[in-house]
């Protein structure tokens, strides 16, 4: 067992999950069994109830785990997966703190921040450390935000417990300013001297900017930070974030950390993959133009393992995909210029009613235009719904969007009738599904069985699949009672949905199979 904890400095969104993402691809290049936990400092049990703006989007696991967007990071680079337990928040730690009080399993003590939330923080961290070789934890927030201080206050303890066996890495912003042209190091210090408050001295220093570090520069980092010149690394601006292992394993980190925590490993050929999967992304030849129309565009984080899907599919095919992203709401006029330059179109999921009439009229305009078209989860409702109104010609709708809409569609899942809870109560998780023989789903698939993950409240009411069907409209997907419809196509052009989210299961070395349908069919329509 080893730990490698991960911390930030400064300001969020300096890259600490793709730092641990990194660092856990190096060690696994080197054929150590490699696992990632993210700790959440918010009050939410979990990422569920978050609106996308707040706090990026929702990943979904196999286990119906709604967690933050960082595992979804883990799981594509390290091409594993994780469960529900890997993410540690705040609310899920007081919640079993004050639910043992209750049931008086503290025997009267006065329950405290200090040992029993830190025990609870670190116990929940133990019990998945104790069961692999090395596992990375991404402490998240700043050093010197309040709500990290039990987190911070646990990891120092588990050094103190484990000296060995623990590694602090702390990731930092090195600006440099137009006016002076110098990396300035004084953020730096500052959240060094934070974390050092704390009771924890960093061992290895990561350095965000847009350059790499000159070498006074890391002179200095050494001379304020009390870390070894050599175990401050640069992390540059890149192309794709697949490179950043790379860029690590450059500047010799591997070895110190395997050094550092005195483990042993042995190469492997995963690094030499990563190579040509970056070469195929940075020197691609041939392009597409794909639109992403959507109701939280303003915020690239809120759609992000589509964007990682359409990447892991450029390493594929070597394919450069312009992600054009669309708000909805401006489509709602039949203002449909936007989409004259695609070459295809997502529909990506989202709740509300904001904005899912112009979704409407860009999935008629690709239908109609035979534009390849891919609607996932809340896309996949509206496929039906706009097939239902403008080939059925019914006032068809959701009763998501219109309780008493005259054509129900798409209603609400028998199950989640009179659930009042938001949070966690959905179809969540990885769900079978039987793909029928001679369609295009079984085309791309070339299975009959998969299993993919879910995240949703409604489904195509049954009583108007026979209508659809006696349309033209292909259910080629079920559930494996066969009564849920989990993929929907036409016969002649690609125009494909789905129930469920491909995106949360895509990977570098295995990307999500729709998608690479979706730019396949999409450059084949422009070089025809």
């Amino acid at each position: 067992m080893r730990i490698i904890f991960v911390t930030g400095g400064v300001i969020s969104g300096l890259g600490k999950g793709i730092t641990t993402s990194s660092i856990g691809f190096l060690l696994k290049s080197r054929g150590l069994d490699v696992t990632a936990i993210k700790i959440d400092p918010y009050i939410n049990i979990d990422a569920g109830t978050m609106n996308p703006y707040q706090h990026g989007e929702v990943f979904v696991l196999d286990d119906g785990g709604e967690v933050d967007q960082d595992l979804g990071n883990y799981e594509r680079f390290l091409n594993i997966n994780l469960t529900k337990d890997h993410n540690i928040t705040t609310g899920k730690v007081y919640s079993a703190v004050i639910s043992a009080e209750r049931n008086g399993k503290f025997l009267g003590e006065t329950v405290q921040i200090i040992p029993h939330i830190t025990n609870e923080i670190k116990k929940r961290i133990l019990e998945i450390a104790k069961k692999h070789d090395i596992t990375l934890v991404e402490v998240g927030g700043t050093v010197g935000d309040i709500e990290s201080m039990p987190f911070l206050e646990a990891i120092r303890q588990i050094k103190n417990e484990y000296p060995d066996k623990v590694l602090f890495v702390h990731t930092t912003y090195i600006p440099k300013l137009n006016v002076v042209g110098e990396q300035k190091t004084k953020p730096t210090q500052h959240s060094v001297r934070e974390l050092r408050a704390a009771g924890i001295q960093p061992d290895i220093i990561i350095a965000r900017g847009s350059e790499w570090l000159e070498d006074k520069t890391k002179r200095k980092i050494s001379l304020y930070s009390n870390v070894k010149k050599n175990s401050i690394i640069s992390a540059p601006d890149v192309n794709t974030i697949y490179e950043i292992p790379l860029i690590f394993e450059k500047q010799k980190l591997t070895e110190y950390i395997l050094k550092k925590l005195k483990i042993n490993g042995k190469k492997n050929d995963l690094l030499e993959k990563l190579k040509i999967l970056v070469n195929n992304i940075k020197n691609s030849n041939r392009e597409l133009n794909i639109g992403i129309v959507g109701k939280y565009t303003k915020l690239k984080d809120a759609y992000i393992s589509h964007n990682e899907a359409f990447a892991h599919v450029s390493a594929k095919t070597g394919i450069k995909i312009n992600e054009m992203f669309i708000e909805s709401e401006k489509l709602e006029n039949k203002n449909l210029d936007l989409l004259n330059n695609l070459n295809g179109i997502i529909i990506p999921g989202g709740f509300g009613s904001r904005g899912i009439e112009g979704k409407i009229n860009a999935i008629k305009y690709a239908r109609e235009n035979k534009i390849p078209i891919l609607g996932v989860c809340l896309g996949f409702q509206l496929m039906v719904i706009e097939y239902a109104r403008n080939v059925l010609g019914l006032k068809a709708n959701s009763t998501e969007f219109e309780k008493r809409t005259k054509n129900p569609v798409i209603d609400l899942l028998p199950e989640q009738i009179g659930i009042n809870n938001l949070g966690g109560t959905m179809r969540l998780g990885s769900k079978k599904i039987l793909i029928k023989k001679g369609t295009n789903a079984f085309k791309i698939y070339k299975k009959k069985i998969i299993f993919e993950r879910h995240r949703h409240r409604y489904e195509v009411n049954p009583k108007y699949i026979s209508k659809l069907e006696n349309a033209g409209l292909i259910f080629s997907a079920t559930d494996e009672e066969r009564k849920r419809m989990e993929i929907l196509e036409l016969k002649n052009q690609f125009f494909i949905g789905s129930q469920f989210h491909p995106e949360f299961k895509s990977k570098l070395m295995n990307p999500s199979k729709l998608h690479l349908a979706l730019v396949l069919s999409s450059i084949k329509l422009k070089d025809s």
